[in-house]
């Protein structure tokens, strides 16, 4: 157990340093080099500065994750997606409600997200160590179909209804790219954000030069990954 905590208080500080000081510099892109998801960026927005929004937004993802990590023994990506960046900006946003000096500051994300990190991935893994292995194998069983169901298809269907919701080109891009992506790709998401950040460029700029090399870059993407894939032979089995 020793050798555990070791390592998730190392692991932990690390990763939580990296991503929490990577959504702070998205807040400057494209003039600065960013390192994040666009999701975790939409959350942290979202929960517009306020702490207690922040923390409990985390918080409300942080059950599941203890859920997954004892039921089928690895983190959830909400873990370094959702859960250290919220808290991190909501322990700092409990001193200092100026966003400029604390969820938009890399340096200061970083050093809050790298504590946080540290004391979240240490108490999830000896969380799942302390498990005995016959509840862990009752809480996989119960979990792994319940996230399956979550990736697919209850999240597509969340972002196709966001695009939908954003407009008409948006909605029109959205449907096409998320039904290409799914038959491709077996999960219709990337398509869906990527018809989206088409659809939105189209809408507010029309279709200029950046956008159309948006969907060239796409189209060739989703081209070489049809063919990695096998996904020619797919159809020509179907015809």
């Amino acid at each position: 157990m020793l050798i555990i905590v070791l390592k998730s208080i190392i692991i932990g500080a690390l990763v939580g340093a990296a991503v929490s000081a990577g959504a702070a510099r998205m807040f400057y892109a494209p003039e600065v080099q960013s390192m994040g998801a666009f999701r975790t960026l939409g959350e942290l927005n979202a929960c517009k500065g306020d702490p207690i929004t922040h923390l409990s937004f985390g918080l409300g993802f942080f059950f599941n994750a203890a859920a997954s990590v004892v039921g089928a023994g690895a983190m959830t990506q909400d873990v370094i997606h959702r859960i250290i960046p919220n808290w991190s900006a909501g322990l700092l946003l409990l001193k200092n409600k100026k966003v400029e000096e604390t969820l938009y500051s890399p340096a200061a994300m970083a050093a809050a997200g790298a504590v946080v990190g540290a004391v979240v991935v240490t108490a999830l893994n000896t969380m799942a160590a302390a498990i005995p292995k016959s509840m862990a194998v009752v809480a996989a069983e119960i979990l792994g179909p319940a996230s399956n169901l979550m990736i697919n298809p209850v999240m597509p269907v969340i972002f196709w209804l966001a695009a939908l919701d954003a407009g008409m080109q948006t909605g029109m891009w959205g449907t096409i790219l998320g039904g290409l992506a799914h038959m491709i790709m077996g999960n219709a998401v990337p398509g869906v954000v990527l018809g989206i950040l088409i659809g939105k460029s189209a809408e507010e700029n029309g279709y200029t030069k950046a956008t159309n090399t948006m969907i060239a870059i796409v189209v060739v993407l989703f081209v070489l990954i049809a063919y990695f894939r096998g996904f020619h032979w797919k159809i020509a089995e179907l015809f």
